[in-house]
């Protein structure tokens, strides 16, 4: 009875092991303690020259690192991995440094960027009334518009989902209504009851004659669809592809997932936010408790950023010419003060701009009278850190919203090692007493707020492709905050005595695998 589910899930961790860094991580740790043992048994009439060789090795990459550009906790890491394990250290850090996918997909996107942007330009008139309303605001969307080709809008309708359940219904009604396409790109894909009801309606609206592209990551494919499975869907008349296909670990770009969750039909309505394709994210299905995720629904104007952001990713591996004026969202005349400013913006790695940490900064160093965050993931840079700490001090109320019922135990013992300093420094932590807290929002003094797909951790926030929507001056601010406000009554506070009562062995296993955070 037990057997199959047992070998299913051995299957599943070789398979990760093979088709991810764990791989190459392994290969090069029995690489590293090989040349130990080999050193000290069969060459130790050389060990001098092995030792100089390493060390040579060590301060070349160590120099290199120092002057590099970059993150300095990244920097760190890596210093502890080639000081610690000098061949394990130099030859993965080689590795990582000569990605040739890499430099091609940073050049593929950029002409990308290139060949979009005369669909994503700003209109004056938009600046001009945010530069009005809020100053720092109108810097936020200067930066997001005229560096990174993220217009701000106006004129567009907001909706705000505060569960899974809820947003899979809207979802279910508007991609019925769809008449020209529909573009969906997602983290996770797994069948059940959401995925099943979805692909039913996609396939009736390829009959149609409805357009419809579905794109989703790679790493699907180990677990939770079979590896040809977009030639399957490809039967059914639906242009499938999966962004950044896993392979053996010689593969130069497996720690840089497509994050992202965008579904757009017509170029009229956008949806995004945190929630997956998979029953668990609605509730069907449960595996830490309940599970609290969210996302916004656009209609309007900024439908367009959306629909460009997908077409960009999809492209990403084809060279062939992109017809992007059939997808364009109709105008609408006039500037309507009632919905506010909305930014649709994206991160990708590969561009050296954080943007996403870039708008929580924004937040987090322009609010007034409090920031309220929910986050499944807490893994801290330097400089998130003291800026959490920074608005707490000066008298902003800061509460984070986590899990109580955590999805990655690692990830959350590296987490729990940052709530005495977060605590200490006037920061409120709240841990979600019924499950598990999937949603990525930060809101603030009733008149902004952000909703995405973008984790406090260093894979959101450095390595992955992600999206978020910047919202300001819209009602819906009212309806995200409501429910923070709701979701945190259900909430226990955590103190600095809990903090404190905790093991020995738990703490020293957080600060061990905090170390190791920036390549986790």
């Amino acid at each position: 009875m037990n057997q199959q589910p047992q070998t299913s899930t051995a299957k599943k961790g070789l398979f990760r092991i093979v088709f991810s860094r764990t791989g190459i991580i392994l290969l090069l740790l029995a690489a590293q303690i090989a040349l130990m043992f080999g050193t000290i048994y069969y060459l130790h009439e050389y060990i001098h020259y092995v030792y100089g060789t390493l060390v040579i090795l060590q301060v070349i990459a160590l120099i290199y690192l120092i002057n590099a550009e970059g993150n300095p906790a990244f920097k760190m890491t890596w210093m502890l991995c080639i000081l610690a394990f000098p061949l394990f250290g130099v030859v993965f850090y080689i590795f990582v440094k000569m990605q040739v996918g890499t430099r091609y997909m940073r050049d593929r996107l950029a002409a990308l960027k290139i060949e979009t942007d005369p669909y994503m330009t700003q209109d004056p008139d938009v600046i001009e009334a945010i530069w009005a309303s809020k100053s720092a605001n109108a810097n936020l969307a200067y930066y997001l518009s005229d560096k990174l080709g993220f217009p701000t809008y106006r004129n567009t309708d907001v909706k705000y989902f505060p569960l899974g359940e809820y947003k899979f219904k809207a979802l279910v009604q508007e991609l019925q209504k769809a008449k020209k396409f529909i573009f969906m790109e997602y983290f996770i894909v797994e069948k059940g009851y959401m995925w099943g009801t979805i692909l039913k309606i996609l396939r009736q609206k390829v009959e149609e004659g409805v357009e419809v592209r579905f794109m989703y990551d790679g790493m699907c494919a180990i677990s939770m669809l079979p590896y040809r499975y977009p030639a399957q869907l490809r039967r059914y008349g639906i242009k499938c592809k999966m962004a950044n296909k896993v392979r053996p670990f010689l593969s130069t770009t497996q720690n840089n997932r497509d994050h992202r969750k965008i579904c757009v039909i017509d170029g009229k309505v956008g949806f995004t936010g945190g929630i997956n394709l998979g029953d668990e994210y609605i509730n069907r299905k449960v595996r830490f408790g309940h599970w609290k995720d969210t996302a916004v629904m656009l209609r309007g104007d900024a439908v367009q950023s959306l629909t460009m952001i997908f077409l960009q990713m999809w492209n990403a591996d084809v060279r062939k010419n992109e017809d992007y004026s059939r997808y364009l969202t109709p105008k609408r005349k006039g500037l309507k003060r009632e919905l506010g400013y909305v930014i649709p913006y994206a991160d990708s790695p590969f561009d050296n701009e954080n943007v996403g940490e870039e708008v929580y900064f924004h937040i987090l160093n322009h609010a007034k009278k409090y920031v309220h965050i929910m986050t499944p993931y807490l893994i801290l840079d330097h400089e998130m850190l003291n800026t959490l700490k920074r608005a707490a001090k000066s008298g902003i109320e800061v509460i984070i919203i986590m899990p109580h019922i955590p999805d990655k135990w690692y990830a959350f013992a590296v987490a729990k090692t940052y709530y005495k300093e977060l605590i200490e420094g006037g920061v409120q932590i709240y841990e979600y007493r019924p499950g598990f807290v999937h949603a990525k929002v930060f809101v603030s003094d009733d008149d902004t707020a952000t909703v995405g797909t973008i984790n406090l951790d260093y894979r959101s926030l450095y390595l992955h492709f992600e999206n978020g929507v910047f919202i300001y001056n819209n009602s819906e601010i009212d309806r995200i905050e409501r429910d923070f406000q709701q979701t945190l009554a259900r909430c226990h506070k955590v103190t600095l005595i809990e903090v404190r009562r905790r093991t020995m062995l738990t703490k020293l296993i957080g600060q061990v695998l905090r170390l190791f955070a920036p390549l986790m």
